[in-house]
């Protein structure tokens, strides 16, 4: 598999504040690759970077084998963006902002086509300064994916769209994906990327700390029996007696490593033993949320340290 887009050794200050370290990373033809982190970790500031829309003071940023800088655009004739908030004149409509941007011979075709995906037909030719905060994002969205590029950068692409929304971006996302269509997406909304990216690339403190994919960290995150009892708390000190690791949040949960292939047996038969009736059991896999959190605070000592 070929890669759309590498980064080697990007180093950015704002000043004498140095907000990138050495960041390297690569990005594969057709994936769905995810951009998280904390809050100024550096994700958007990387997504600018890309675009040509900032300046860096070394390293090497290439698109389809092609440099990019503020001053070498060439390569993002095929890149589609959202960053942040989307730009929008307030007295043109969504079709006349989709009619600036339109580029090729069946231009008007592929307006209709992206707006019928995104179902905008129903306020397309109003003005935006009616738009709600979801529908401009859709039109960002839209004028992102307008002129079919090869590689499309979305900034929190989730911001502001309700439920159906959210799902209809997620297909359209998936849809284009297997059409060969390269996607690198941000966002905080990680029950959404879990069910969206092949790939995952984690920046902590302007440094990538982990470049993987989605089931290798969910798998990492490991998994967990889940209980509700008649006394929860005897039910722990029980369990904990028994041998069992259970997590430190105030629910109870067992947690499972690959050699337990009994745990479920042995967790029941303890609370059995100990007289307590269990109301509610369930398995669960490690989720991105945990994975990530996991891999932060180790992140986080590691630093200290």
């Amino acid at each position: 598999m070929s890669e759309i887009l590498t980064i080697s050794n990007l180093n950015k200050s704002f000043g004498s504040k140095k907000v990138l370290h050495d960041v390297s990373l690569t990005v594969e033809t057709g994936h769905i690759v995810g951009l998280v982190g904390p809050n100024g970790a550096g994700k958007s500031t990387i997504m600018k970077t890309i675009l040509g829309l900032i300046n860096y003071q070394s390293g090497d940023i290439k698109i389809n084998g092609q440099v990019v800088s503020p001053t070498s655009h060439q390569a993002l004739s095929k890149v589609g963006a959202l960053i942040e908030y989307p730009g929008l004149y307030p007295f043109l409509s969504g079709w006349d902002h989709l009619r600036l941007f339109a580029d090729g011979d069946n231009r008007l075709e592929h307006m209709q086509d992206i707006v019928s995906k995104l179902k905008m037909d129903g306020y397309i030719k109003q003005k935006a300064k009616g738009y709600s905060l979801g529908m401009k994002q859709k039109l960002g969205i839209a004028m992102a994916l307008l002129n079919d590029p090869d590689l499309v950068i979305l900034d929190e692409p989730m911001n502001g769209l309700d439920p159906q929304a959210t799902k209809d971006l997620r297909d359209l996302i998936l849809d284009e994906a297997k059409d060969g269509k390269t996607f690198l997406i941000s966002s905080h909304i990680l029950s959404e990327l879990e069910k969206l990216a092949q790939d995952l690339l984690i920046i902590d403190h302007g440094s990538i700390i982990r470049q993987t994919t989605m089931s290798e960290l969910l798998a990492s995150g490991g998994s967990f029996i889940d209980l509700q009892t008649s006394d929860d708390q005897a039910a722990r000190q029980a369990l904990q007696a028994a041998g069992f690791e259970l997590t430190n949040d105030a629910s109870l949960r067992v947690v499972l490593t690959d050699s337990d292939d009994n745990a479920m047996t042995n967790v029941l038969g303890t609370l059995n033993n100990a007289g307590l009736t269990v109301k509610d059991v369930k398995h669960e896999e490690g989720s991105l949320e945990s994975s990530l959190l996991d891999l932060l605070a180790h992140d986080q000592d590691q630093v200290k340290e």
